[in-house]
């Protein structure tokens, strides 16, 4: 299980199970559970959810 550790290191310790993220084609990244295949979340940052697996 992801745990975030020590306040105000910034930085998350282990993979957060049981999720995946892929990039739309406007650049969004999505987030999915990967046990129902729904989407769960969605950053329009353009940057990368922290600590979730990218599908190919």
């Amino acid at each position: 299980m992801a745990t975030n550790g020590k306040s105000g290191d910034n930085r998350r310790h282990g993979a957060v199970r049981s999720r995946s993220q892929t990039q739309t084609g406007s650049g969004h990244w999505v987030k999915r559970d990967a046990e129902t295949g729904r989407f769960m979340d969605v950053k329009s940052d353009g940057k990368p959810f922290k600590g979730v697996r990218k599908e190919k």
